[in-house]
C-alpha cells in the first residue's frame, strides 16, 4: 500500500505537475556539484559513492508530527533516566523490571563506567529513533534506538537547501516548516554541557561513511572538526592542538566514533583514531562527551525490548509510541514462540547493525532454519524476532520518470540539551529495490527529505 495516497501527496503533485522535467536534471545536477556521499568500507576496500536520493519527499501533516514530537520525547526521556540508572543505583534491576543477567551479559554495558557522573546527567544527547508507518491502523511504530553515533541529518539538510533553490515553488506553496536550525540546536546543546573550553566534533577521517556529515556539522554549528591526533589530554583536560603551535580547551566532545575507537588505553589499544586517556579526563568530569560512554546497551536489540516497560517505571505514563511486536529468545516462552513460528518472523542479530544480521524466516530455506534455530538454542541471548510489519511504501522517481513504490522508514533526530528538541524534518531511507524491505544505507538504501508541514492558522 503506498503511503502517497493522500491529500498533503496530491497538492505536492499538482505543483509537480507544472514544473519542467529539465528542471530535475538541474537538481541532479546540484546534487552531484555538492557530491552527497555516504561512503563504505567492506571487505577491506574502500568505497566511494554518492548516495541516491530522490526528490519526492516524505509529508508529514502537523498533528503527525506533534503525536510523533511527543513520544519521542518520552522515548528519549525514559531511555535517558534508564542508563543514569543503569550505571548507578540500578534500581529497575534491582526491582525486576528488566533482569539483571540480560543487561550484565550484553558487551555493549560498560561497568568499568559505573557511577561516572556527566554533565547535567544527560546522556543521550543525539538520537536517532527508526520508525515506520503501520498500513494496518496508520500507527507509527518504533523499530529501534540509536543512541551511540546517529547519523544522516546532514542529507536531507543539502537537499532542502539544494530543492528550495530549484523548486522555490514548492515552499511558496505549501507550509513547509523549516529545518535549518538544526545545526544551532546542536551548538546549543553542546554550549550547554560544555564543563570550559571550545566545542569539538571528533571525526575518525575521510574514509568513514558519514565524514561528509561530520564536516558538514561542524561548519554549520561553528564547532571545529578535528582527528584524534588534533587532540591531546593534559594535566587532566583536553586541548586542541592549533596550527599557531598553541592549545586550546576543549568543553564538549561531540565525538563520531564508537567506544571501542574512542581511547586506546582504555578500549581497543590498536586504535589509531581515539585519543589516549581521554576516559580518564571524562570520568573526571572535565570533559562533555557526547554521545556518553556505554550508550551502547540502551540501543541493544535486546534492551529494546524492555522500553515500553522502562517509560511506565520511570515516568509513570503509558507509552505514547509502540513497539514492533518482539521475541526476546532469552525468555523460554519466547524462544520456544520462536522456534515453532520462524517462517513469519524476522530474526535479528543483537550484535549487528545497519541491516546486517536480519533474516527473514520465509526466505530462507529449510536447513538455513535448522542451523538458525541450533544457533538460537546456543545463544539465546543473542537473539530477537519481530512480527513482520507491513509498512506503507512511498512513491519515488525511477530511471524513466515514472512512480514507483518502495519499502521507506523514517529515522527521526533529536537533541537533548535544556530540554529536548525533535527536529522537524527527518531522512527518510527507501529500498532501491521495489521488492525489498531493507531500506538501511550501508546496504545501499537511497534517502529522500521529510516535510513537516506547518499547523493552518
Amino acid at each position: 500500500m503506498v503511503e502517497s495516497h493522500s491529500p498533503l501527496y496530491d497538492a505536492f503533485k499538482g505543483i509537480l505537475n507544472t514544473i519542467d522535467p529539465q528542471r530535475v536534471q538541474e537538481l541532479l545536477s546540484y546534487m552531484n556539484t555538492e557530491a552527497i556521499n555516504f561512503n563504505l568500507f567492506k571487505n577491506n576496500a574502500f568505497i566511494e559513492r554518492k548516495f541516491p536520493f530522490d526528490i519526492i519527499p516524505r509529508i508529514v501533516s502537523p498533528e503527525e508530527f506533534s503525536y510523533l514530537e511527543k513520544g519521542i520525547q518520552q522515548r528519549i526521556c525514559a531511555l535517558n533516566l534508564f542508563l543514569e540508572d543503569i550505571y548507578g543505583a540500578q534500581k529497575i534491576l534491582k526491582n525486576g523490571v528488566i533482569p539483571s543477567e540480560f543487561v550484565f551479559s550484553s558487551k555493549a554495558y560498560l561497568p568499568a563506567f559505573a557511577n561516572t557522573p556527566v554533565s547535567k546527567n544527560i546522556r543521550v544527547h543525539i538520537s536517532g529513533i527508526d520508525l515506520v508507518k503501520n498500513s494496518v491502523g496508520d500507527g507509527w511504530v518504533v523499530l529501534e534506538d540509536n543512541l551511540r553515533v546517529p547519523s544522516g541529518v546532514s542529507y536531507p539538510l543539502s537537499l532542502r537547501m539544494l530543492t528550495r533553490k530549484v523548486f522555490p515553488e514548492f515552499f511558496e506553496k505549501l507550509p513547509i516548516r523549516s529545518v535549518h536550525n538544526y545545526p544551532k540546536m546542536l551548538e546549543k546543546a553542546m554550549s550547554y554541557v560544555n564543563t570550559g573550553g571550545i566545542n569539538v566534533i571528533l571525526t575518525p577521517g575521510r574514509y568513514n561513511s558519514a565524514f561528509y556529515e561530520h564536516s558538514y556539522l561542524a561548519k554549520e554549528s561553528g564547532a571545529v572538526l578535528a582527528n584524534g591526533e588534533d587532540l591531546v589530554v593534559e594535566k587532566d583536560k583536553l586541548y586542541l592542538k592549533t596550527y599557531s603551535g598553541k592549545k586550546a580547551r576543549v568543553g564538549a566532545l561531540y565525538r563520531r566514533l564508537d567506544d571501542e575507537a574512542l581511547d586506546p588505553i582504555e578500549f581497543n589499544p590498536d586504535s589509531l583514531i581515539g585519543v589516549p586517556n581521554i576516559t580518564q579526563i571524562y570520568r573526571m568530569g572535565n570533559v562533555a562527551l557526547m554521545n556518553s560512554i556505554g550508550n551502547g546497551i540502551a540501543d541493544d536489540k535486546g534492551i529494546y525490548y524492555f522500553v515500553p516497560e522502562m517509560i511506565r517505571y520511570y515516568l509513570k505514563e503509558e507509552p505514547i509510541l509502540q513497539n514492533a511486536p518482539t521475541y526476546l529468545a532469552f525468555f523460554e516462552k519466547d524462544r520456544q514462540y520462536i522456534l515453532q513460528n520462524m517462517r513469519n518472523l524476522v530474526i535479528k542479530d543483537v550484535a549487528e547493525a545497519g541491516g546486517y544480521g536480519v533474516l527473514f524466516g520465509s526466505l530462507l530455506s529449510k536447513p538455513e532454519r535448522e542451523k538458525l534455530k541450533d544457533a538460537i538454542c546456543a545463544e539465546p541471548r543473542r537473539f530477537i524476532a519481530q512480527e513482520i510489519i507491513e509498512f506503507y511504501d512511498i512513491e519515488c522517481l525511477d530511471d524513466t520518470g515514472a512512480f514507483s513504490p518502495r519499502k521507506a522508514d523514517l529515522r527521526m533526530f533529536s537533541i537533548y540539551g535544556e530540554e529536548i528538541f525533535v527536529w522537524p524534518g527527518g531522512l527518510t531511507r527507501f529500498a532501491m529495490d521495489p521488492s525489498s524491505y531493507i531500506v538501511n544505507s550501508s546496504q545501499g538504501g537511497g534517502f529522500k527529505d521529510t516535510w513537516v508541514l506547518k499547523e493552518s492558522r
